[in-house]
């Protein structure tokens, strides 16, 4: 859902009732950043964004409005997922954030090679990358699907991690299409679909030969990526997880 207009406002100074005033306004905030829109704006948000995603695929801010605006589908399907499983449900109650003012980095690095922990630090270094640079949802209009489609984002990483996956542009077309399996969101869809123009022919076949139809089976084989409390697992080794989930070996 929207977020409903409240009718009992008092007057501002104007003399114009708070009923007005919201109905100019649309919705309320619903979280912080929120920014309500109606279903022409979300639509002409999409069609922007996935011009400009297209057009350059390292626009994160645009595949982040492109995911938000078209995730109307896909996002309630995830958070039935996360409401039906134990770990899922417990990540929704509590609400853990992937932030390096969350994370024990220092804890992390000294845990032992091939653990999870180690290996998404080793990631975050040899990439040069931050969980802190994902954006926050704006156009969500549900504060609990907008918690969803951050957790997807601040776990995306991690999918990397577990994939073996390097964050260039031949790596980034293999994770998306295993999250594009996985979530069915349509960003990830569309980054599947459209990511692979820019790669040269010899990386093109690679990917269709060898990565993309492993990612593809991984995607269908493995339980629901979003209901894996990361934060609790840093040091079950990769490939423990990899087997719990049901991710086959890269090849």
């Amino acid at each position: 859902g929207r977020a409903r207009p409240s009718h009992s406002e008092p007057p501002d100074q104007d003399g114009r009732g708070g009923e007005e005033e919201e109905e100019e306004e649309g919705w309320h905030q619903l979280y912080p950043g929120h920014i309500p829109t109606s279903p022409l704006q979300k639509a002409l948000l999409a069609a922007g964004s996935a011009v400009m995603a297209l057009y350059d695929p390292y626009r994160h801010d645009m595949v982040a409005v492109l995911g938000e605006t078209t995730g109307c589908l896909a996002l309630p399907n995830l958070r039935d997922k996360m409401k039906n499983h134990p770990e899922g449900y417990h990540i929704l109650q509590e609400r853990p954030r992937i932030r390096l003012s969350s994370l024990d980095m220092a804890r992390l690095q000294g845990l032992p090679d091939g653990s999870l922990g180690r290996e998404y630090v080793r990631f975050l270094e040899d990439n040069k990358v931050s969980p802190d640079t994902r954006m926050p949802p704006k156009f969500v209009d549900d504060e609990e699907l907008a918690y969803v489609i951050q957790r997807y984002r601040e776990v995306h990483d991690l999918m990397h991690t577990l994939l073996g996956m390097p964050t260039n542009m031949l790596g980034e077309v293999v994770v998306k299409w295993f999250e594009a399996v996985q979530t069915g969101l349509p960003m990830c869809v569309l980054g599947a679909a459209f990511g692979p123009i820019r790669l040269s022919t010899r990386k093109l076949q690679v990917l269709a030969t060898e990565l993309v139809p492993w990612a593809i089976r991984s995607g269908l084989n493995a339980s629901c990526v979003l209901n894996v409390y990361y934060e609790q697992r840093w040091e079950q080794p990769v490939e423990s997880l990899r087997e719990e989930l049901g991710i086959f070996p890269p090849p």
